[in-house]
């Protein structure tokens, strides 16, 4: 059996025999259960951003300060990842940031201001674009039944963490803000000793990444188009993810259903729904729609009454994670540039939107009112897609280039970016 693109067809992922899912190496396992708990970082405080406004005396643009800072380091340190794991190996790559977020989680707890917790959250930042940077290359290494299985359980990992962190902050959080920090720092040292008691080291890659690389990755039109709109797409995701909670002022148990939620929705449209939706339609054209519809919906949040702001963040994880998984694929199929590299280039330029968003949106209510960040996250989701439009061919132009050089005329598959699945890359997604 052959698959669409002319190479070997992939075992089904979901086969329950040999190679499947389910049916895992034991470093593949503690390395997903890792990256769970390291991508439930993201929205553990999500719930408790009142509580730690109120117990730290601090306004809503402080508290959104966690967020800016963790982003901003983790951007920053996309330059750093490749450098380390290429000299000292992915196994003590992981177990160093492991280490990073244990210790700057359990600090983040004890923070007396929240200037303390903002420089914690830094540190938090550094291990865990440290771990996530390198997560998935371990997982594709050592994972049975080839890189569709391991991508699809990496993804499987990051759904699961961003929906359980807001649960576990609600429910640590509603006794005290500092709980959910506490939590987190356990949960990823049990994460340490797991890896550090089932996973091998993994072969180290024949040449050496340079601080550089991901920069000059960029000078790829395709890439940096794809690098460019997901930063204008991450400022609609973290205005929601970072400044929808302070809207809608709700007890952290309620606050952490509605991010449940959201997070569900955001695990099955990226690891079921995104790659029908991409075979069916293109990745170009589902990217557009999903961000312009994403759009719609951030407005309709920002204007309408409290139950509609609820529901309309929720179904703003269904476009999430459709984009996430659109992006992660343009980003790692449209240059010639190797992947970690070209994923670094790229999460190095979307990651400061992230830092961005949580910062400006508070700001932006002080200086006008409430409506208006949503207002701008609506534009910012728009900008991207118009991104898309106009960057198309640059998008698709490397399997067009390998059509007509072997004398055929690009076919419309041909002009879509390659599925980060069909040559088992290195993927670091959101």
């Amino acid at each position: 059996m052959r698959s669409s693109t002319g190479g070997p067809a992939e075992a089904d992922p979901f086969d329950a025999g040999a190679g499947g899912l389910l049916r895992q190496p034991k470093s593949v396992w503690a390395t997903a259960g890792a990256s769970v708990v390291a991508f439930m970082g993201i929205g553990l405080v999500d719930p408790i951003l009142p509580s730690i406004a109120k117990g730290l005396d601090a306004t809503a643009s402080q508290v959104s300060l966690l967020f800016t800072s963790y982003f901003l380091i983790t951007a920053v340190a996309m330059l750093v990842t490749g450098f380390v794991s290429s000299r000292i190996g992915g196994r003590r790559t992981l177990l160093l940031g492991l280490a990073f977020v244990v210790v700057f989680a359990g600090l983040a707890g004890t923070s007396g201001s929240v200037g303390e917790l903002v420089g914690f959250r830094a540190g938090w930042g550094l291990g865990n674009a440290l771990f996530v940077s390198t997560a998935l290359a371990v997982i594709v290494g050592a994972a049975a039944g080839g890189s569709a299985a391991a991508i699809l359980l990496y993804e499987s990992a990051l759904g699961l963490g961003m929906a359980c962190g807001p649960l576990l902050g609600a429910l640590l959080g509603d006794a005290s803000w500092r709980y959910p920090f506490f939590g987190t720092a356990v949960l990823m040292a049990i994460g340490f000793l797991c890896i550090t008691a089932f996973l091998k080291e993994q072969p180290r890659p024949a040449r050496r990444t340079s601080l550089l690389d991901p920069l000059k990755a960029l000078g790829h039109g395709g890439l940096a188009s794809a690098a460019v709109s997901a930063f204008f797409y991450n400022y609609t995701f973290f205005t929601v993810l970072a400044f929808t909670p302070f809207v809608l002022n709700m007890t952290p148990y309620k606050s952490g259903a509605v991010f449940f939620a959201w997070g569900v929705l955001l695990a099955v449209f990226s690891v079921i729904v995104a790659p029908r939706m991409q075979k069916r339609f293109g990745s170009l054209k589902v990217l557009g729609g999903s961000l312009v519809l994403l759009a719609a919906d951030v407005l309709i949040l920002g204007y309408g009454d409290h139950t509609t702001a609820v529901v309309c963040t929720v179904l703003s994880g269904a476009f999430i994670g459709v984009n996430n998984t659109v992006y992660t694929e343009l980003a790692l199929g449209v240059s010639d540039a190797p992947r970690p590299v070209a994923s670094a280039g790229y999460n190095f330029v979307r990651w400061f939107a992230a830092a961005a968003a949580p910062f400006f949106a508070p700001k932006i209510e002080e200086w006008t009112d409430v409506h208006i960040p949503f207002v701008v996250a609506a534009v910012t989701a728009v900008v991207g897609a118009l991104v898309v439009l106009v960057r198309r061919r640059a998008l698709a132009l490397p399997r067009a280039l390998d059509s007509a050089r072997a004398g055929g005329t690009p076919t419309a598959e041909e002009l879509e970016p390659r599925h980060a699945a069909e040559d088992g890359v290195t993927v670091f997604t959101d």
